[in-house]
């Protein structure tokens, strides 16, 4: 659907792993669409969320932190974060203030050196800082890349976040509006919801587990009645150790991340819900291109 004067483009969040990306299109839509964690590399999939207005619709599209690989999925991770960078009208290269510049700052920059779109520089987390300590921030980057804007913002707090979206719609050109009005991300539900369990994994157990875990979706389906969703859900793991730490003594891990998880899943869904959860052990999947594919990492170039 096109109309005159209407503005829409695509706008690719790129940064290291753990700088914010995801909380900051949280904080823009008004609603988690994207896995928050403290433990970096937790996006595995391009999460587009869709802020639309009267006047303008713009797609975000929240890659995974850009990063040296070390096995099949983070390969497959990287790999995905670089193929937004010429697809889209605008990159936003959200670094952390706390952190400074880093040599992943340094793999990102020689990756945007022949990008053609405008590239603002969004430096996270100016709340941990003193403001004195931005301007030598910003002089860093800016000798090692043009940048079209270069805007600081706490994206926990949404402070500056306004500006920041001001500064995206002056580069707006005119387009469609690409989805409806009232949708927010352009993932089925299932998606959202096993990213909603895989965020409560990762948030609830201990160092060894994190990056081993994945979470498929083996049924969703609304009662007849349409007030409950029934959910099952498996939780995948390369360790059978990994999978006692999940379920925990007595199954008290389980029934904690599946109670979590369930609050923010009626949430999503308007709907109460009845949440199953299993753990499954599958050795080595993130090395392993048929278990990828499986759990919906990978594509035909495995």
């Amino acid at each position: 659907m096109s109309r005159e004067g209407f503005k829409s483009g695509f706008v690719s969040i790129i940064g290291r792993p753990n700088v914010g990306k995801s909380t900051l299109l949280n904080q823009v839509l008004g609603q988690k669409i994207a896995i928050m964690s403290d433990k970096p590399q937790t996006t595995r999939n391009k999460i587009q969320g869709v802020y639309t207005t009267n006047e303008e619709q713009i797609i975000f599209i929240d890659t995974p932190g850009i990063h040296k690989p070390k096995h099949k999925l983070g390969d497959f991770m990287t790999r995905i974060a670089q193929e937004t960078l010429n697809e889209v009208d605008m990159i936003l290269f959200l670094i952390n203030a706390e952190e400074g510049y880093g040599r992943g700052d340094q793999f990102i920059i020689d990756r945007l050196q022949n990008v053609k779109s405008p590239i603002f520089l969004v430096i996270n987390k100016i709340d941990k800082v003193h403001p004195d300590d931005l301007l030598p921030i910003i002089e860093q980057y800016r000798e090692k890349l043009e940048f079209a804007e270069i805007v600081p913002i706490s994206a926990i707090n949404g402070n500056n976040v306004t500006t920041l979206m001001d500064q995206i719609k002056n580069y707006l050109e005119e387009g469609p509006q690409y989805y409806p009005e009232d949708q927010v991300t352009d993932h089925p539900e299932r998606f959202v919801v096993s990213e909603l369990i895989r965020e409560k994994v990762l948030h609830s157990t201990r160092e060894e587990v994190p990056h081993s875990v994945a979470v498929v979706i083996d049924q969703m389906k609304q009662r007849d009645d349409g007030n409950i969703v029934d959910i099952q859900a498996t939780i995948v793991v390369e360790r059978s150790s990994q999978k006692g730490i999940l379920i925990g003594k007595q199954g008290g891990m389980l029934k904690k991340i599946g109670s979590l998880a369930r609050q923010d899943i009626e949430h999503l869904l308007g709907s109460k819900v009845y949440l199953e959860l299993w753990v499954k052990v599958q050795k080595d999947w993130r090395n392993r291109a048929f278990n990828l594919k499986d759990l919906g990492f990978s594509d035909d170039t495995y």
